[in-house]
């Protein structure tokens, strides 16, 4: 019998004070379409779903609050749900009610590690009838592989595999090397083809949030035409110029959200095979992705 795993990436929440901002950043330089709009939260589609990523607002926190994982029904949710909470998890079993606010057919959540992320499992994110119209004719790679990936830095690297490998069911793609004579790794976990949904690496110089989020689209001219308007009108603060990636071979670029972790935007990644075996890395670039200004250490944007 196959074991319960997750199996992609369903939505990102992210807290802000600036939800015009956001509206702007995501709609006018990504192609985000928007979904839902009201003084407190603003939602984005990428694809047929009802929204990928929701902006609520918050004066205190700027930040990805909540990564929703998607399974594939009531029976592997409730298998999910038990090995969490086995494992020591304080598992919230949300209300009907409260799962038809995320348009889910059912939901759990609870903590991360390091209390930095609150983690959502569900299963059935609603789709909406109406076709979904980018505002810049972008077009994004999500079916069978949601919306995107994350990378997050953590305080301690075996307990978010526990977490994300042996309860959570991800398989590991690959390491890169970085850091001070290539001392630290970066972990990078796949749970469907698309390369990686999920990366985290233990940087102790830095806070401890999701650094970036990745948003994947078809066509290296909508990643060119985004990247003119950041390069050539200043559309958002640029992390990381145009590169490739050694290891998912995504071709990307890197610029900061109106929330201060950064957003990768690209094209071309790779596809997990059947006969996959993990490797290593000395660098995270062929080439490009060269830092506009010097790395903040103590910054998630700028690692990863």
């Amino acid at each position: 019998m196959a074991k319960p795993q997750v199996r992609a990436l369903g939505y990102a929440i992210v807290d802000s004070a600036d939800l015009d901002g956001w509206e702007r950043f995501a709609s006018d330089l990504l192609g985000l379409q928007v979904a839902n709009k009201s003084d407190d939260l603003i939602e984005f589609r990428v694809d047929e779903k009802e929204y990928r990523l929701a902006v609520r607002r918050n004066t205190e926190r700027e930040g990805v609050a909540i990564l929703g994982w998607e399974t594939s029904g009531p029976v592997e949710l409730e298998e999910l749900t038990a090995k969490v909470e086995a494992e020591g998890y304080v598992v919230t079993r949300h209300s009907r009610e409260e799962a038809r606010e995320r348009r889910v057919s059912k939901l759990v959540s609870f903590d991360d590690p390091d209390g930095t992320v609150r983690i959502e499992l569900y299963y059935g994110l609603r789709e909406t009838l109406a076709p979904f119209v980018s505002p810049t004719g972008a077009k994004f790679i999500t079916k069978g592989l949601g919306f995107g990936h994350a990378f997050q830095t953590v305080s301690d690297v075996e307990k978010y595999w526990r977490l994300y490998v042996d309860i959570l069911g991800f398989n590991l793609s690959d390491n890169i090397e970085a850091g001070p004579d290539f001392m630290v790794d970066l972990n990078f976990f796949h749970c469907n083809r698309r390369h990686h949904s999920m990366a985290f690496a233990h940087i102790a110089t830095s806070q401890l949030r999701v650094g970036h989020l990745m948003f994947e689209v078809d066509s290296m001219d909508t990643v060119g035409l985004a990247w003119d308007q950041v390069d050539e009108h200043g559309a958002a603060p640029i992390l990381s110029r145009l590169g490739k990636h050694t290891n998912d071979k995504m071709v990307s670029f890197y610029v900061r959200s109106p929330s201060g972790f950064g957003i990768e935007y690209g094209t071309g990644g790779i596809e997990i095979t059947d006969d996959w075996v993990p490797t290593r890395y000395p660098d995270a670039h062929y080439w490009g992705h060269q830092r506009v200004k010097p790395i903040d250490p103590t910054d998630a944007a700028d690692h990863g």
